[in-house]
C-alpha cells in the first residue's frame, strides 16, 4: 500500500525529508505557509532560502492548502518549529481522524510550559498516534543521500515500527527506541550544549574547551532525564551522544552557529538574526534551566548558558565559574538515583 505522506513545514528538514522519499516512490505531499515558497517550489524545484543549490524531486507534491493535504493522509509530519506546534494542531484538529499516524521532526521544549512535543501533543490532541524520528541527521546531508542513522520512538512500538519501515531508505537507516521521554530529552537538550559549543569556539577557545562542554553536558543531559523518567541508556545512542557530537561540531547547525556569533561579541537577538532559522536551542535554554530547578537538577553548564542568553553574563566570566566550581568526582552515582 502506498501509504499517503504529509509533510507539514517547508524549511530545511521537510523539504530535505520529503524529497528523498519521493525519490523512492512514496507519495509526499510538502505543505508550505508561504505562497512565494510554493510556487518557488513547485515551478523550480528549488528551496533556496533552507537548501540552497538543491534540486528537490521531481516526484515530489507541494500545496499551499492544507486542508487538501491533510485529507487522506494516513502519516502527517511536523516540520515545524516547537514553538509553533500547539498552534499547528490547534489549527489542524478539526481536520484530522483518529487512525492517521504523526511524526515528529523538531527537537525541542516548549517555553513556558516546559512541555516535550509528545506532551504538547497529547494535551491538543488526545489519545494521539504520535512518534518523534531524531538523532544526527542534518537535513543539508540527508536529501543529499549521505549515509544517515537516525532513531524513531513512541510509547507504541507498534507506531515506531510502522514509521521504521515506511521511511528507512537506502541511505536513511531507522532503529527503534522506546523510550520517548529520553529521545524527546536528548534531541531538544543537545541544542544548549551546542550552543554552548558555539560560544566557545567564538570566544576562541580550542578543542580542550569543547571536548569538556559537550561529556559534561552529556552527563547534565542524562541526569535531567533520568530526574524526568527517561533511560540514562539512551543518552549513549543516537539520541544522545550522536546528536550532540554532530551538532556541537558541524557548521550545518544552527545552534553551534549562533553560538559562535556569540562568542564573538553579538548580542543574542543579533546573533539569530544572523543565522537566519530559528534557533531551537535558545528558547530551550529558559526552559531547561526551569525543569532544572523544578526537578532539583543541577545543571551547571545549561545555567551559565541561560546566564549569558537571559540575563547578559560576559562569557569569559561564565567560563571562569565553570571551572571554579567545587572539586568532585566525576561520576557521581546518586545524581541518577536520588
Amino acid at each position: 500500500m502506498n501509504h499517503k505522506i504529509s509533510i507539514l513545514g517547508g524549511g530545511s528538514w521537510g523539504s530535505a525529508l520529503a524529497s528523498m522519499l519521493a525519490d523512492q516512490g512514496k507519495n509526499v505531499n510538502l505543505w508550505v505557509r508561504s505562497y512565494e515558497q510554493y510556487i518557488e517550489i513547485k515551478e523550480n524545484r528549488t528551496n533556496e532560502r533552507y537548501l540552497p543549490g538543491i534540486k528537490l524531486s521531481g516526484s515530489l507534491k507541494v500545496s499551499n492548502d492544507i486542508e487538501e493535504i491533510i485529507k487522506d493522509s494516513d502519516i502527517l509530519t511536523f516540520a515545524v518549529p516547537t514553538n509553533n506546534i500547539r498552534e499547528l494542531l490547534l489549527n489542524i484538529k478539526p481536520l484530522i481522524n483518529k487512525d492517521q499516524i504523526f511524526v515528529n521532526l523538531a527537537k525541542g521544549l516548549e517555553e513556558n510550559t516546559n512541555f516535550r512535543i509528545s506532551e504538547i501533543c497529547s494535551q491538543v490532541i488526545p489519545n494521539i498516534n504520535y512518534c518523534i524520528i531524531s538523532g544526527p541527521s542534518h537535513a543539508e546531508e540527508v536529501i543529499r543521500n549521505i549515509p544517515t542513522a537516525v532513531v524513531c520512538s513512541s510509547s507504541n512500538v507498534e507506531i515506531a515500527k510502522f514509521i521504521q519501515n515506511i521511511f528507512s531508505t537506502p541511505s536513511f537507516r531507522i532503529y527503534t527506541n522506546d523510550d520517548l521521554i529520553g529521545v524527546e530529552l536528548g534531541g531538544a537538550l543537545k541544542n544548549i550544549i551546542a550552543l554552548g559549543a558555539g560560544i566557545s569556539d567564538g570566544v576562541g577557545y580550542g578543542d580542550n574547551t569543547k571536548a569538556a562542554i559537550m561529556t559534561r553536558g552529556l552527563y547534565e543531559i542524562a541526569k535531567l532525564g533520568a530526574a524526568m523518567g527517561a533511560n540514562i541508556d539512551t543518552f549513549s545512542g543516537l539520541a544522545g551522544v550522536g546528536d550532540l557530537i554532530v551538532t556541537c561540531t558541524s557548521m550545518h547547525s544552527r545552534n553551534r552557529r549562533a553560538g559562535i556569533l556569540i562568542g564573538e561579541g553579538y548580542s543574542l537577538s543579533e546573533a539569530t538574526s544572523k543565522v537566519g532559522m530559528v534557533v531551537e536551542g535558545v528558547k530551550t535554554t529558559k526552559a531547561a534551566y526551569h525543569l532544572s530547578k523544578t526537578k532539583d537538577v543541577e545543571m551547571p553548564i545549561t545555567n551559565e548558558i541561560y546566564n549569558i542568553l537571559y540575563l547578559g553574563a560576559d562569557v569569559k566570566e561564565s567560563s571562569t565559574r565553570l571551572m571554579g566550581r567545587d572539586k568532585k568526582y566525576e561520576l557521581e552515582i546518586s545524581d541518577f538515583y536520588k
